[in-house]
């Protein structure tokens, strides 16, 4: 068996990209999955961006040690690991104090697709994911 995942796009513009991810784990979990494949989206110029940043994250966890979300790129590098339950928001407070997103470190050449791996994946854990990312041009 695996885990039952689901990835529904809930928008795609111009300059950014929102995901909505799901897991109801069978104990199997997830190791590197591509979450947001960045060959496949377009940027303001029309090209493929040059990376993704994370604009904001909201996610409950439930059962799984935790989930980390990646940067995929030869290497993967950890952007944020989840436990729990929560909201970051990486743009601002709205006052005056705006922030241009977590952005990807750039380490390394390679595609910079968003990955997702899951820690201490038991039968009946779950997650609920929703991903707000900026397309950068360049």
């Amino acid at each position: 068996m695996a885990d039952a995942v689901t990835s529904r796009v809930v928008s795609d513009s111009a300059d950014e990209y929102v995901i909505h991810l799901t897991n109801i784990s069978d104990g199997t979990g997830e190791s590197a999955v591509v979450k947001a494949d960045i060959s496949t989206l377009l940027s303001a110029i029309g090209s493929v961006p040059a990376s993704l940043d994370i604009l904001s994250v909201r996610w409950a966890i439930q059962g799984f040690t935790s989930v980390r979300l990646l940067w995929g790129t030869t290497s993967a590098v950890v952007a944020m690991p989840l436990t729990g339950s929560g909201y970051e928001d990486f743009r601002g407070d709205g006052f005056n104090h705006a922030l241009n997103g977590l952005s990807d470190p750039r380490t390394a050449t390679g595609e910079r697709d968003i990955l997702l791996t899951t820690a201490g994946a038991v039968s009946g854990a779950t997650y609920d994911i929703t991903l707000r990312l900026r397309k950068n041009p360049r």
